[in-house]
């Protein structure tokens, strides 16, 4: 079931336009990590300290993806798009002008905010404009934030070594603007009412065949998404430091990490063709069980080589899981909560991350190993299985009951 609006020309170049904002909305994820180092320096900041604006931006980056996915469904996507666009304008000029590691460790809960906009929010409002293929729009929209960190960051290297980590947060300032608004007057089209109609008709029908409230289900793809990212985190969090320990070095685990998120990106496309087939259920399941199979080969192998590959398995797993989210609630809530649902469904997966990572570090802390860490988030991983199980399980079609006389 479908309509003339769904998988048209329009959905396919409103799909381009969208991949391009994601790319330049995300930016505030990474701008932070590429000048760490200059701003340690700069402001004599101990690592922990300086390590507090990142962790202050996946915060307000978490906080964005409800906000503004409930500007969207109120306002449209154009009118949240150029707000967003101004608040991390404003917010990078603020950092580039910070006196101090405090004042630039707060702005960054404003622009993580305004990044926010850049991947749930962009992720509802294209999932509007597809059915058939919703699942590969709705990847490629999620690459879009793993692409920014692909090429951004060597753009900023070369800016901050010119001009140093000011310069940089000042041309992102103006980019941030200047790119986002203009892109998003083109996405001023809103669906038709029919077209929200054909949507919400499907997903009422999967909703009843459930059994669970849309409430409820949002609630339970919540905890799910919390567990499969508290394990997701071990590897993407401290593969750097894994390393280090190991007598590697960071430069190596870096290579990983980049490795990692490569992989992530060709997972994203995979699982989109695979979710247009499966659905969205079976896709988050078996990318989570890959995940599961790939954390468990970080037990055995700890040389460099061996390392390398698992590092690129654990990406090539773990890349299509979270916007594969996204489809799940698509498909089973009112097309017109989708801002506000999917919004909160991956603030969860968001806040799975910060928790995960720092679990991870409190474990290391506690046994001066990883091996306990890994473990930690097999177990995240077994439960997050375990919830998507039942819920598939209870998705199927069930048996007409006999009539009571």
């Amino acid at each position: 079931m479908t309509s003339d609006v769904h998988d048209s020309a329009y959905s396919w170049f409103r799909l381009l336009i969208t991949l391009l904002i994601a790319m330049v909305a995300n930016v505030g994820i990474w701008a932070v990590v590429v000048i760490l180092p200059d701003v340690e320096a700069e402001f004599g900041a101990s690592r922990a300290a300086a390590s507090a604006p990142y962790t202050l931006t996946m915060i307000g980056f978490a906080a964005g993806n409800l906000v503004i996915g409930r500007l969207v469904d109120r306002f449209g996507v154009t009118l949240a798009l150029s707000a967003a666009a101004v608040l991390s304008g404003v917010s990078f000029a603020l950092a580039a002008l910070s006196p101090n590691i405090i004042a630039f460790s707060l702005v960054h809960l404003l622009l993580g905010l305004g990044t926010g906009v850049g991947f749930g929010p962009l992720i509802a409002d294209i999932s509007h404009w597809f059915i058939r293929r919703r699942g590969i729009a709705v990847a490629i929209t999620a690459s879009g934030n793993y692409l920014s960190g692909a090429i951004w960051p060597i753009v900023m290297s070369g800016v901050a070594a010119d001009g140093g980590w000011r310069q940089v947060y000042l041309l992102l300032a103006i980019v941030s603007v200047v790119l986002v608004i203009p892109l998003s007057l083109l996405l001023r089209r809103r669906v038709p009412d029919l077209a929200h109609g054909v949507a919400e008709a499907a997903a009422s029908l999967r909703t009843h065949s459930v059994g669970l409230s849309p409430r409820t289900l949002q609630y339970l793809l919540g905890f799910a998404g919390i567990a499969c990212c508290v394990a997701m985190s071990m590897p993407q969090v401290h593969i750097v430091a894994y390393c280090v320990g190991l007598g590697y070095g960071p430069a190596v685990g870096a290579e990983m990490l980049s490795l990692m998120l490569l992989g992530g990106v060709v997972s994203r496309i995979v699982s989109g063709l695979l979710a247009d087939q499966l659905g969205g259920v079976r896709t988050v399941l078996i990318g989570s069980v890959l995940q599961c199979i790939a954390l468990f080969l970080y037990l055995p192998y700890d040389g460099m080589a061996s390392l390398y590959i698992v590092s690129l398995v654990f990406g090539l797993s773990q890349g299509g899981i979270v916007p594969s989210y996204a489809l799940v609630v698509r498909e089973y809530m009112p097309a017109r909560e989708a801002g506000a649902r999917v919004g909160f469904v991956i603030m969860m997966t968001v806040f799975g991350m910060a928790l995960g990572g720092w679990m991870s570090g409190w474990i290391y802390d506690l046994t001066s190993s990883y091996f306990w860490a890994f473990l930690n988030g097999i177990v995240w991983n077994f439960l997050n299985i375990a919830i998507l199980v039942w819920l598939l399980m209870r998705s199927r079609p069930r048996a007409p009951q006999p009539a009571v006389a």
